[in-house]
């Protein structure tokens, strides 16, 4: 018959008993779960563009823009491709940016996967001049915003004509600017290279470029320029002469009178007489005196 077991074997297996069961309870450490990539918006862009096989222009082959050309009283067609490459339907607004542009539809919705071709016209005024015009239409969409340019060229014979006006100078001193104004008389857009020049009554007080004119000058387009002369003469009777020039060498150019000090235009007149007077007496001692 076994012996009972004594005090000391039984706090042993107790305690033998109790450690098994800690190491058996601790958990068995795991890898940590993968982390989900930011959802990313993956959906390709709409786009508008001309559509294909419309016109184009004769050295473009294209179509990032439409070129169309007719004579004055002419109305010219063509065709704007929104293309929805996306899962959803689409609606896009459009417009044209001026009035000779009139669109088959202001809105137009796209299924997904799918392009709808919008017909517009041009119609070109009777009576317009020959030359080019620039335009646009543009598409508004699902937070996008597309131009798409546009060039129209009326047809008929092209005459560049250029003409510089109203060429004053007001204050005086520090406070000098000349005026002028630049106007297109032809039907072709021009780039004019300004020169300002002022001749004083002893000789050249002023020859430089002008600044601020436009690097693009439209048919029938007239803009108003000044121009700041802080060194001008407080003392002298000037003619200021603007001459406008263009690469294809179309010219123009007008003057204008400035005298700071009204009442002294007379006593400056007077005096250049006398200096004139004078030089003429000495020349004609000096040929006496050569003479003898």
């Amino acid at each position: 018959m076994p012996s009972p077991p004594t005090p000391k074997n039984s706090r042993a297996r107790a305690a033998a008993l109790l450690c098994a069961a800690s190491v058996l309870a601790v958990p068995t450490p795991t890898a940590p779960a993968p982390t989900a990539p930011a959802p990313t918006d993956s959906r390709p862009s709409w786009t508008a563009a001309p559509a294909p096989g419309g016109r184009k222009a004769p050295t473009a082959e294209d179509r990032s823009s439409f070129y169309l050309e007719g004579a004055s009283g002419s109305v010219l067609e063509d065709k704007l491709t929104v293309v929805n490459p996306g899962d959803r339907r689409l609606t896009v607004e459009l417009s044209g940016s001026d009035p000779w542009i009139s669109l088959a539809a202001g809105r137009v919705s796209v299924p997904p996967r799918t392009r709808a071709d919008v017909p517009l016209t041009v119609t070109v005024p009777a009576g317009t001049a020959p030359g080019d015009r620039s335009a646009a239409v543009t598409a508004s969409g699902d937070g996008r915003r597309v131009r798409v340019p546009m060039a129209v060229r009326v047809a008929g014979t092209a005459f560049a004509a250029l003409s510089v006006e109203h060429v004053r100078v007001s204050g005086t001193g520090r406070d000098t600017v000349i005026h002028y104004a630049l106007v297109n008389r032809g039907n072709t857009t021009l780039a004019p290279r300004l020169t300002i020049r002022a001749e004083g009554l002893f000789g050249q007080v002023l020859r430089r470029e002008a600044a601020g004119v436009p690097a693009a000058l439209a048919p029938g387009e007239s803009v108003r320029l000044a121009e700041r002369w802080p060194e001008a003469p407080r003392l002298d009777r000037v003619a200021v002469r603007v001459s406008a020039t263009t690469p294809d060498g179309t010219r123009a150019a007008a003057s204008g009178a400035y005298t700071p000090l009204p009442w002294l235009a007379p006593v400056l007149a007077g005096a250049a007489v006398l200096v004139a007077a004078g030089a003429a007496v000495r020349l004609v001692r000096r040929r006496r005196a050569a003479r003898s």
